[in-house]
């Protein structure tokens, strides 16, 4: 029999300690922020219907979707007397699937639970899974951390979820200006607009968007490539990446919105978007995320359900992206019979983490035991657990040493678990109440009554 691998799958991962407490203090530092924005928890399934989920995220995004296969008695009959060897076919898989982000499930609670309010404002932290290849910090399992408003198109709403995600970034250490972190925003009709000016097909527009997502990534030559492999004609792909190109010089936002109020024959193909992205620039300056919001025209955003202003959040040295969201006023209505607005955005926790670790931004977290009870074999167990349920009553992170070998032992368990400080409780400690304490970084002792530990371990 073959030895079995005990690595998990790739693209997915065990957390130790250390690991699980950087995750908790991001995690906690998001929530806090997002509930300071009035923000309302929200957790949906790991599995969701198939209908639910195919069809919003476009081509790519509903290949990478991880489907059930059927269960118990139906998977058996399903594979009886297979001619290919037993080989999953489309019979085998079930109609439900992992899901792929929290923005759809979002969707369908909303179109699913009348009583919520008008204006939701819920954020979610949550894992989702994707069929992807994975990378440096890529994963197939990875946590989101969303934050969206539904039921409304005013763009107040666009601009909080901005603040949200840059106030998050910014009390994690990223920096107040825009050399921390850049909020690059585009707009999905000023997109459209520029597609058709390149002479592409409107039908091919998600084709086109896909491969321009990419940019980052691949290239210009790389996108222009991909563009001609999907169908686009070589002269159209390299007049679109001309088109974004100049898109970047000043004052284009300006020159695109300066007939917007006209009426819809003269008006130019994208000027309402353009002084929408205006107006937000403007609405974003007075928050926290007016710092670092900074136009892009070539950002695009692969997932079909976007409608509006979109966002993507880079940080210097970062290759990619740290999140990214957008407004989706179609969505819901695909669950319902209500067209209700909405908009959002998702930062990738394993991104955040990444940069993190790579700069030593984490502060102590306080990982492990303050104390390590050790004690000679003379002490029965019960009047150890006894001292260490005094220790933990007073606020003291404790762990009693199981068995009881020589003292050195003990201590050498505690450097290497890190602990500060052992406790030592012999005879002489328990007849008066007391313990003696090492500090294990300097080897000094000192003997304190029980109920004085906790804060000589607190003044460290």
């Amino acid at each position: 029999m073959s030895q079995i691998s005990t690595k998990p799958p790739s693209g997915m991962r065990d957390f130790l300690a250390p690991d699980v407490a950087r995750r908790r203090h991001v995690i906690g530092v998001i929530a806090r922020v997002y509930e300071s924005f009035g923000f309302v928890p929200l957790e949906t399934p790991t599995i969701e219907n198939l209908s639910t989920l195919l069809g919003k995220y476009g081509p790519e995004g509903d290949q990478l979707l991880y489907r059930l296969l059927h269960r118990r008695e139906r998977l058996a009959r399903a594979l009886e007397g297979k001619p290919d060897g037993g080989k999953t076919t489309e019979l085998d898989l079930s109609d439900e699937g992992l899901r792929y982000d929290l923005t759809v499930p979002l969707a369908r609670v909303v179109a699913n639970y009348g009583e919520l309010p008008a204006f939701y404002k819920r954020y979610q932290i949550q894992p989702v899974w994707r069929a992807d290849r994975p990378a440096k910090g890529r994963f197939r399992e990875f946590f989101q951390c969303d934050v969206d408003i539904c039921g409304t198109k005013s763009l107040v709403a666009d601009a909080e979820v901005c603040g949200a995600v840059a106030t998050v970034l910014r009390e994690l250490g990223f920096g107040n200006d825009a050399n921390g972190f850049q909020i690059h925003v585009n707009h999905r009709e000023l997109l459209r607009a520029m597609v058709s000016e390149a002479g592409i097909d409107l039908a091919m527009e998600g084709q086109a968007l896909i491969a321009l997502d990419k940019l980052d990534k691949i290239g210009a030559d790389g996108v222009k490539t991909e563009l001609v492999e999907k169908g686009i004609a070589a002269e159209a792909a390299a007049k679109l990446l001309d088109v974004l190109a100049a898109a970047r010089a000043p004052g284009f936002l300006a020159a695109r919105a300066a007939d917007a109020a006209s009426s819809v024959d003269v008006a130019k193909p994208g000027a309402k978007a353009a002084a929408e992205l205006i107006e937000l620039l403007a609405i974003v300056a007075g928050g926290p995320a007016g710092p670092h919001l900074v136009f892009d025209p070539t950002l695009a955003r692969g997932l079909s359900y976007y409608t509006g202003p979109i966002f993507e959040i880079t940080c210097a040295g970062l290759a990619g992206s740290m999140g990214g969201g957008g407004r989706y006023d179609g969505l819901i209505g695909m669950f319902t019979k209500r067209q209700i607005p909405a908009v959002g955005f998702s930062l990738g926790l394993e991104r955040v983490l990444l940069v993190m670790e790579e700069r030593g931004m984490f502060p102590p977290l306080g990982l492990g035991p303050q104390v390590l009870l050790c004690r000679f074999p003379e002490i029965g167990a019960a009047q150890a657990v006894a001292v260490a349920t005094q220790l933990r009553a007073a606020g003291l992170r404790v762990e009693l040493f199981a068995d009881t070998p020589s003292l050195g032992k003990q201590l050498q368990y505690a450097a290497t678990i890190g602990a500060p400080f052992a406790a030592i409780l012999g005879s002489n400690e328990l007849a008066a109440q007391s313990l003696t304490l090492k500090k294990l970084t300097t080897g000094e002792q000192k003997t304190l009554p029980i109920a004085d530990v906790a804060a000589f371990v607190r003044a460290g």
